[in-house]
């Protein structure tokens, strides 16, 4: 199943269970009829926890239409999984179709407040990759150190 709702700050995908070829063809028709009335630049927030891996047969689909979300304005996309094999799945396809620089992934599994994570890296270019805290060094000294 998918879905395609507009935004105020572009679109909100989501895909869920199996998604057959023909599924995968319906949803870009879809897409060009909605990316018709898009801003010349917006985000697209896409929400697959309960996707399963997509078939073979089912990806040139979604290829055309990640190609053709970036062409049409999409500046960055955030998608959000909760399944390891998808997430190496999808990474793999964006970088086939050359959207990867533009996309984080989120696991909702490990980021409780996934959404919000999301929509600020869709709407305020908050990267999430790199919003992550590194933690302080700790201040050590050397026994060496210590006797001097």
């Amino acid at each position: 199943m998918y879905k395609i709702r507009k935004e105020p700050y572009g679109f909100h995908l989501t895909f869920s269970g199996l998604i057959g070829v023909d599924e995968m063809e319906a949803w870009l028709v879809e897409s060009k009829e909605v990316l018709a009335t898009a801003d010349e630049k917006f985000g697209v927030f896409v929400d697959m926890r309960d996707l399963e891996i997509l078939p073979p047969e089912s990806q040139p689909a979604l290829k055309r239409g990640q190609r053709l979300y970036k062409k049409l304005g999409m500046v960055r996309s955030v998608v959000i999984l909760s399944d390891e094999i998808t997430t190496m799945q999808f990474k793999r396809i964006a970088k086939q179709t050359g959207i990867y620089e533009w996309e984080r992934y989120i696991d909702a599994g490990i980021e409780s407040n996934w959404e919000e994570v999301g929509l600020a890296w869709i709407v305020d270019n908050v990267d999430p990759d790199k919003r992550r805290t590194v933690s302080p060094k700790r201040n050590t000294v050397r026994k060496s150190q210590k006797s001097s």
